[in-house]
């Protein structure tokens, strides 16, 4: 595991800079707070299309930058549901990274920027 992708989770003294508390100031349900941490991984459908495009679609979703440009977006602008969905996605990716599963590289799905899966 790599312990840098459980930063999103970990107690803080100012949470206010995790995602988990983020979302969680947001009014977002702690009910759905762990079905929603998955739903990014919906972009693996991407995979359907082809390697190449598969991972595309799934390493868009799946950056940091995109996630962090999604909760800035609505966190300035007022817009709760984008500033839900931009704190579950940086959740997400801090997970994925903890867990060792990285962006895709378009040689096939177990081929990562950190390594081969499996």
């Amino acid at each position: 595991m790599r312990a840098v992708g459980l930063i999103p989770f970990a107690p803080r003294r100012s949470s206010s800079f995790s995602p988990v508390s983020r979302y969680l100031q947001l009014n977002g349900n702690a009910l759905w707070l762990l079905p929603l941490l998955l739903v990014p991984d919906l972009s693996m459908i991407g995979f359907l299309l082809g390697q190449r495009l598969g991972a595309i679609i799934y390493n868009l979703v799946h950056n940091l930058a995109t996630a962090l440009i999604v909760l800035g977006i609505g966190w300035f602008a007022a817009i709760a549901p984008l500033a839900l969905g931009g704190a579950i996605l940086v959740a997400h990716v801090g997970m994925d990274r903890s867990l060792g599963y990285g962006l895709k590289l378009p040689t096939g799905f177990k081929h990562t920027h950190l390594g081969h899966i499996g």
